[in-house]
C-alpha cells in the first residue's frame, strides 16, 4: 500500500484490515512479540500478522476494477482475511423484528436491550423506518466514511473528498457549518448518546438520520421523550446536561443496533466481559463503535479525524473548539466505566498507522 504525502492528501482507500489494527492496537492488547510461534492467531481470532493479503482470485477480482469503482464486499472480504470469525448478522438499526438476535437480547444495555423491549416497541412503532434513505439503501456498492472529531481535521481542506463518499457518519456534536472546507458539508446520520447530542438546534444540519447509541436504559427513556415531544422531567442518572429538544421527525431517527457496541468491545478490542455487563473498563468509545457498524454494513469504509497526538498537550483536541489535548488528563471520572486511551496507548496507535498505512489525516 503506498502512502502519499499524509500533509497533503487525505488518505480515504482504507481498508479494513488497519481499521481493525486501530481498534485493536487501541486496547494495548496486541502484542505479537508475547505469542509463541504456534498460533497464527492471537487470543481474539486476529492474524498476528495483520498483512491482510486476500485470496489470490479476489486479488485478481478487485484488481481488475477500475480505479475510484466501488468494490462490493471488499471490506467483508478483508475483514476475513484477518479475522477468520466475522461474520455479517447484524443490520445497522434496529427494527421492529430485533428480538431475533440472540446476541443482543440476553444482554443489558449497553451490549443489549434485555428489559427495554417494551420501550424499544414503542419507540420503533413511532419512527416507522429502520433503514438508511430509499436511494442508499439500494445502491449495490457503498462507501462509508466515520468522521472523528480529532484537531488533525483543521487546514486539510478534504471536505470535497468527504462528501463524496455514499454514508458519511459523523459523532456526538462535531458541528459542520462553517468547517465545510475541512469536513465536508454532507452528513448521513449522526450518533450520539444523551450526553453527546447537539443542544441548539439550529446546530443540527438538515436532511440527516439521528441515531442514538444507547449506553444505559435510561437513554431509550430520553430518546422516547424527544419523538414524543415530552418534557424531560428528571436528568438524574446522566452524567452531564443533555438535549431537551432533537430537531428531527421520528421518521428520521433510528437507534443503532447494540450489537456493534458488544462486538467492539468483547470481540475486537478484548475488554473485560463481566459476565457482559457494564463495568470498568469495558466500554468501547463511540468511534469504535461506529467503525465497527460500518465494517458490517459497507463495502468499502475510511476514516479521518481520529488522530490525537498526546504528547503535545497544549494542541487542540477538537477541530471546532479550543480544548486541549491535556483535557484528556482532567477526565478521570470516565475511566470508571469508559475506555480513554493512555499516552503510551494513543504513541502505539500513532506509530502503528505509519507502519502499517492507516488512512488518517495527520
Amino acid at each position: 500500500m503506498r502512502i502519499m504525502k499524509p500533509t497533503r492528501h487525505l488518505l480515504l482507500a482504507l481498508c479494513p484490515m488497519v481499521v481493525l489494527g486501530f481498534l485493536y492496537y487501541s486496547s494495548g492488547r496486541l502484542h505479537p512479540w508475547g505469542w509463541g510461534h504456534k498460533s497464527l492467531y492471537d487470543k481474539q481470532g486476529f492474524l498476528l500478522k495483520l498483512d491482510g493479503n486476500l485470496p489470490l482470485e479476489l486479488m485478481y477480482k478487485y484488481g481488475n476494477l477500475s480505479e475510484g469503482v466501488c468494490k462490493p464486499g471488499y471490506a467483508a472480504a478483508k475483514m476475513t482475511a484477518i479475522y477468520p470469525k466475522f461474520t455479517k448478522p447484524a443490520p445497522m438499526f434496529l427494527d421492529p423484528n430485533f428480538r431475533r438476535f440472540t446476541k443482543i437480547s440476553k444482554f443489558f444495555p449497553p451490549f443489549g436491550m434485555k428489559m427495554q423491549e417494551k420501550i424499544i416497541d414503542n419507540i420503533l412503532t413511532a419512527t416507522k423506518s429502520f433503514g438508511l434513505e430509499d436511494e442508499l439503501d439500494s445502491l449495490s456498492c457503498k462507501k462509508c466514511i466515520i468522521m472523528g472529531n480529532g484537531a488533525i481535521l483543521t487546514n486539510k481542506s478534504m471536505g470535497a473528498r468527504i462528501d463524496e463518499y455514499n454514508v458519511i457518519a459523523r459523532l456526538n456534536e462535531a458541528p459542520v457549518s462553517g468547517y465545510e472546507k475541512d469536513v465536508g458539508s454532507r452528513t448521513t446520520m449522526r450518533i450520539t448518546y444523551p450526553e453527546g447530542a447537539i443542544q441548539k438546534t439550529e446546530r443540527y444540519e438538515q436532511d440527516s438520520l439521528f441515531v442514538l447509541s444507547a449506553f444505559k436504559a435510561l437513554d431509550f427513556k430520553w430518546l422516547r421523550s424527544m419523538i414524543f415531544k415530552e418534557r424531560l422531567r428528571n436528568t438524574d442518572g446522566f452524567w452531564k446536561s443533555v438535549a431537551r429538544h432533537v430537531p428531527r421527525e421520528p421518521s428520521e431517527m433510528r437507534i443503532l443496533n447494540p450489537y456493534f457496541i458488544q462486538e467492539a468491545a468483547f470481540r475486537f478490542i478484548g475488554l473485560p466481559h463481566n459476565k457482559g455487563q457494564m463495568g470498568r473498563g469495558n466500554i468501547p468509545t463511540l468511534g469504535t463503535v461506529a467503525i465497527t457498524m460500518a465494517l458490517h454494513n459497507c463495502d468499502e469504509v475510511a476514516v479521518a479525524g481520529f488522530g490525537y497526538d498526546m504528547s503535545t498537550p497544549h494542541a487542540p483536541l477538537h477541530y471546532y473548539e479550543k480544548i486541549r489535548m491535556a483535557a484528556i488528563k482532567q477526565l478521570e471520572f470516565f475511566m470508571s466505566s469508559w475506555v480513554i486511551l493512555s499516552p503510551a496507548q494513543a504513541k502505539r496507535i500513532w506509530s502503528t498507522s505509519h507502519s502499517l498505512g492507516i488512512m488518517l489525516i495527520e
